[in-house]
């Protein structure tokens, strides 16, 4: 997927990725892919097992990217991506973002923060990410890093 990717988990690092990933879009005319990934449950020997439930929670999961995108477009001021595409997938977070940004110019993730000295650190898809995407990735740090 050419453009930005920005992976979005629900959480409120993600939604910043988002916003930040929307602004760099608008600014480079550069196309936005929205990329949830519905977690799967790793089966023997590595592959992912099988899970009748795993299109509905992919779907759902789309569902929920879509309405966090919408509000965070209709948040947004000044200009708009040109074109914003929402995509779920079932897999493992690290081998799906990697896979999807194999072609794009960026990948937009989140940091995640936590108590004490860890909130220092980044998160484990964050850091993976970074170290084996064959395209920049950016972090985007949290609001309140006091």
């Amino acid at each position: 997927m050419p453009g930005i990717i920005v992976g979005l988990d629900g959480s409120g690092h993600s939604q910043l990725a988002l916003e930040w990933a929307m602004k760099e879009a608008a600014i480079r005319h550069a196309p936005l892919t929205v990329l949830t990934v519905d977690q799967a449950v790793a089966g023997y020997y590595r592959g992912v097992a099988v899970d009748p439930a795993g299109p509905v929670r992919t779907a759902e999961a789309r569902k929920a990217a879509e309405v966090e995108t919408d509000k965070a477009l209709a948040g947004l001021e000044g200009p708009r991506p040109e074109s914003v595409v929402v995509t779920a997938v079932h897999g493992f977070p690290v081998e799906e973002l990697i896979k999807a940004a194999s072609d794009a110019d960026m990948i937009v993730l989140g940091s995640r923060g936590a108590g004490g000295f860890t909130r220092l650190l980044m998160g484990s898809v964050a850091s993976q990410v970074a170290q084996h995407a064959h395209c920049p990735v950016l972090i985007v740090p949290p609001e309140d890093r006091s």
